[in-house]
């Protein structure tokens, strides 16, 4: 089949079977193209828990059709790369969390969104780079925190609040990759250019860049609106490669530099037009848990969606 073809019989099956398609800004572009909704973490979280579809086809990684699966239990949530993970995600465990609770039963787990399930079950309070540092100012100050799983995300939010927080040891395997030098180099060479950062980046606690004019630290979807509401012309991105192919759809007269070539998740790539067609056609791949482990999960995300 043609590419063609293949769009035309994805847009017919999502009709026959009343199905939704979200997918994640570092899907591929032909893949955000057919996209009923595109959005980061918390917009697709959103979006799950309140599309009438019947079927929602989930273009991401594993975990992010789970956090879909446990807020929508009475949908069918396929993903059609099954194997896509996430170097955040694998990075702790439930079992870690068990232990830190056993070990200080008064504190507070604050898990990224970027978690299993089972993760999420022993969390007091989930969060996105979108609602990070509005949750962590939420909470009682005299509570032990432990901030899981992103050591980078952890130290920005620890420096920009000020909140002592226990850092759990993870990365995002791509924006880890994004330093300090990295920045300071491509503001040099660009002195017209903002630079947007996502918070994952190893260089969003070093005060050169978060006192930097021109460096802004935003989620995905903040990297977007700023890119749209600035009067500037060039901007260097400091994510995920593939966010740049909306930016440009969005602002055709405005230029977009990647921070570097190789910011790029191999995982998100995964998820091709074919995989879509064949998990519509097949309805393969569902992603569906336990009762007793999705109604623990989805505690921590209904107090973030609820703070959000």
């Amino acid at each position: 089949m043609t590419q063609t073809e293949i769009i035309d019989r994805i847009k017919q099956l999502k009709k026959e079977k009343n199905a939704i398609i979200l997918a994640h800004y570092y899907t591929r572009p032909e893949v955000q193209d057919i996209a009923d909704y595109l959005g980061d973490s918390l917009g697709l979280s959103q979006m799950a828990g309140t599309t009438e579809a019947d079927i929602i086809v989930f273009c991401g990684v594993h975990f992010m059709a789970e956090t879909a699966s446990i807020i929508s239990p009475n949908k069918k949530v396929l993903i059609p790369a099954e194997g896509a993970g996430c170097s955040l995600a694998e990075g702790v465990s439930g079992y870690d969390l068990r232990e830190w609770k056993k070990a200080n039963p008064d504190g507070l787990i604050v898990s990224y969104v970027n978690t299993t399930a089972e993760v999420k079950a022993y969390t007091d309070y989930c969060c996105t780079s979108s609602n990070a540092l509005k949750i962590v100012q939420s909470l009682p100050k005299d509570k032990k925190i432990l901030f899981v799983p992103d050591k980078n995300l952890g130290a920005y939010i620890q420096k920009v609040t000020g909140r002592e927080m226990e850092i759990w040891n993870g990365d995002c395997c791509v924006h880890n990759k994004i330093d300090t030098q990295m920045v300071l180099d491509k503001l040099e060479e660009y002195p017209d250019a903002d630079v947007l950062i996502h918070p994952e980046s190893s260089c969003s606690h070093d005060d050169r860049i978060l006192n930097h004019p021109r460096a802004f630290m935003y989620s995905t979807a903040g990297i977007i609106k700023h890119a749209k509401e600035s009067p500037k012309q060039q901007f260097i991105i400091a994510t995920e490669l593939e966010t740049i192919h909306k930016l440009q759809a969005d602002n055709p007269t405005k230029e977009f530099i990647p921070i570097h070539s190789k910011a790029i998740c191999g995982q998100m790539k995964k998820v091709t037009l074919e995989k879509v067609l064949e998990a519509l056609e097949k309805e393969q791949y569902e992603v569906r848990l336990p009762e007793d482990l999705r109604a623990k999960a989805w505690l921590p995300i209904q107090r973030m969606l609820d703070l959000s």
